[in-house]
Order: C-alpha cells, then structure tokens, then sequence
C-alpha cells in the first residue's frame, strides 16, 4: 500500500512511475530470495522518471520509531543501498518513509555513523528530522507536470 501511495505522489508531481524489485517476481522467486542473503531482497520498489531525471525509491512505511522520533533502517538495506548507489551512479536511491519524508543511504549512514549502536549494528536509528520533505525532492505536486 505504502508503495502505491508514493507511486501516485510521484505521479501527482509529474513523474513516470514502474515497479520493480521484489514486488515484481513470481511468488517462488520472492520466497526463495526470502531465504537468501542476496542484495537483491533489499532492489528498490519503484523506478521513477521525470524528464532527464530518473531515481530510485525504497519505499519504508514501517521504519519509524514513533516514540522516539526515529527512523529505524537495518544495516543490511543500507549497506546494499550502498551498493546499489555505487553500481547505478548517478541514478539515486531514496529512501521514502510512512510519512514521505525522504533520505538516501548515504544520509543514513552520515547521520548515524557518529552513533553508539548495540553490539548486533542490526539498525541504524535516524531522526526523523534530518529527512527531507517529499516535495524538496522530487518537487510540488502538479508543477513538474508536463
């Protein structure tokens, strides 16, 4: 659901929408990968173009510590949004969260580096202030429609 709403946000801003990663595979693929330390369990959701850009988004819905006003991110997704940043350059890999707020991989690690983490490194706590705002990113909703 979280993916069809940040789909229709982009659309609403003027961007061309198609699915991709996990979502798009056969039931047996996605249950088999499940099962895997593969990179690709953690493909971006959606691939997005408006004009000359093109991005890649995460989609997070469940990744907030609402408590405390963190994003909750594993290591596991950052360290192969990393990956996936340095293979595709320039093509850039947001993270969009439940509240479409916005950061990249490496933001994640930027503003978590300094940080304390339990002995497992199994999360990266970021606060959700440091996310950027929806329309910062990729725009107002219907100015970049052509």
């Amino acid at each position: 659901m979280h993916e069809q709403r940040v789909a229709a946000a982009l659309r609403a801003r003027g961007w061309t929408v198609h699915p991709c990663g996990q979502g798009t595979y056969p039931t047996a693929v996605r249950e088999a990968l499940s099962r895997t330390r593969s990179a690709l369990r953690q493909f971006p959701d959606l691939i997005a173009a408006c004009g000359t850009d093109i991005v890649t988004i995460d989609a997070k819905d469940r990744m907030s510590s609402t408590g405390t006003s963190r994003y909750s991110i594993s290591t596991s997704t950052v360290n192969a949004g990393l990956q996936f940043t340095a293979v595709h350059a320039p093509t850039p890999l947001y993270y969009v969260f439940g509240d479409l707020k916005v950061l990249t991989p490496a933001e994640v690690l930027h503003y978590t580096d300094h940080a304390l983490r339990r002995s497992s490194g199994a999360y990266h706590l970021v606060s959700t202030h440091r996310a950027h705002p929806f329309d910062e990113v990729f725009g107002p909703a219907a100015a970049r429609a052509a």
